[in-house]
């Protein structure tokens, strides 16, 4: 009796390679890891690595720690191939953006710069930053005429749309200098804290703080999550106070730091993942 052939093997090896597990941590209850494993596909240190986190020893690293999930399975060790374009790939819970033909920056934008791709009345606007980079990159919200600091820039229009939506209330920084003699404006801090009246209903801060004042001027720090027109200027102008220097310094998890007036930067990959987790991406 001839003896029993073998079973052919694939250069992928499954259950003793690939440890999945589902979002709780729990073995067993994960997908076959042939439903993870493309063949075709890329091996998946090497997608991580081109997305940014590293050599391939270092992406190797993350996996072998389990930080590392492809289509919601954790996988644990090496040896799988991925379709970086049809999966969803998260480290450390933060989803990957694998698109190369999408690109999200932040710009440090200029005071006097309008907020749009060409101004009628011939004014500075956004596209001179916007041509640096070797794709249509449109301004994801707006900052005002005489307001400066990060504004994101960005052709992904999902993410575009989830992060200007009122829904999602993505959280922003401002740095607000005004004029203040005489004792520290801890009243109108607090009253920005407490909510304000203005003519399209009440508005009021998530946060606010005292960061300077000399005598002359104060600088109040203000995070809020709403995107009305001007809000933060409004609701200093309804306690009777004109800001004189205004900047935006956050959004979400993104922060300008040290980046000088009319410089651009891409966003880390940390930055992009936690921004698109906060939108649902």
């Amino acid at each position: 009796m001839p003896a029993p052939q073998r079973r052919r093997r694939s250069a992928f090896t499954p259950p003793r390679t690939v440890r999945l597990r589902d979002s709780e941590g729990r073995a067993g209850a994960a997908p076959d890891p042939e439903d993870v494993h493309q063949e075709t596909g890329e091996r998946l240190q090497k997608v991580l690595a081109k997305a940014g986190l590293g050599s391939r020893r270092a992406c190797e690293a993350l996996i072998g720690q389990g930080r590392v999930a492809v289509d919601g399975a954790v996988v644990t060790e090496q040896g799988v191939r991925v379709d970086p374009a049809r999966q969803a790939i998260h480290v450390d819970g933060r989803r990957l953006q694998l698109d190369e033909g999408t690109l999200t920056v932040v710009l440090n934008k200029p005071r006097r710069v309008m907020t749009t791709l060409g101004d009628p009345e011939g004014r500075r606007d956004l596209t001179e930053f916007v041509e640096r980079y070797d794709r249509r990159l449109y301004h994801v919200g707006r900052l005002d005429y005489e307001t400066e600091g990060l504004l994101l820039l960005s052709n992904d229009g999902e993410l575009t749309h989830r992060l200007t939506h009122p829904r999602f209330a993505i959280e922003k920084t401002y740095v607000c200098r005004f004029s203040a003699p005489g004792s520290p404006p801890r009243g109108l801090v607090r009253t920005l804290r407490e909510g304000v009246e203005l003519e399209d209903g009440p508005a009021r801060a998530d946060a606010a703080k005292l960061l300077a004042h000399n005598g002359r001027e104060a600088v109040v720090e203000v995070t809020l999550h709403e995107g009305r027109n001007r809000i933060v200027r409004r609701m200093f102008a309804s306690q009777g106070v004109e800001l004189t220097h205004l900047m935006r310094t956050r959004i979400g998890p993104v922060i300008l730091g040290d980046l000088r007036s009319g410089q651009s930067r891409e966003l880390t990959v940390r930055e992009l993942g936690t921004l698109m987790a906060e939108v649902g991406l």
